[in-house]
């Protein structure tokens, strides 16, 4: 079974992007929640994991600093970084592009456009 980590300090807006996960397709996958990026970060730790989903603004570790740590980890580089902020800052969202991560999409997350950016991925997600 496929593994996705959704971190974000918004019990509502993490069960919103899994939704919007499984709207386009991420059906059979486990969900682990965080509620900060320290705690994805023990999550991500713990087991195998093939998308990292973040908000930005978190307290405790936020998802800037999270993305940092997971591709300067040799264990856990190669885990797709997705992030999601209400921030609307395109010069913020080219910084975190070139940090690593896999994709930055703004909030509220439209599933048209979670799908269009996770296609590269949604093969490899679903089918293993």
């Amino acid at each position: 079974m496929k593994r996705i980590v959704v971190a974000d300090d918004s019990q509502t807006a993490r069960m919103f992007v899994k939704r919007c996960l499984q709207i386009v397709g991420l059906q059979d996958v486990e969900f682990c929640e965080a509620g900060n990026g320290k705690e994805a970060l023990a999550l991500l730790k713990e087991q195998p994991t093939d998308l990292l989903v973040t908000d930005l603004n978190m307290p405790t570790m936020d998802g800037e600093t999270l993305l940092k740590w997971v591709k300067g980890n040799p264990r856990l580089t190669d885990v797709p970084v997705m992030v999601v902020t209400s921030a609307g800052n395109p010069a913020k969202e080219e910084q975190l592009v070139k940090l690593g991560a896999f994709c930055v999409l703004n909030k509220p997350v439209n599933p048209a456009l979670l799908r269009e950016k996770l296609q590269p991925l949604l093969k490899e997600i679903s089918d293993a």
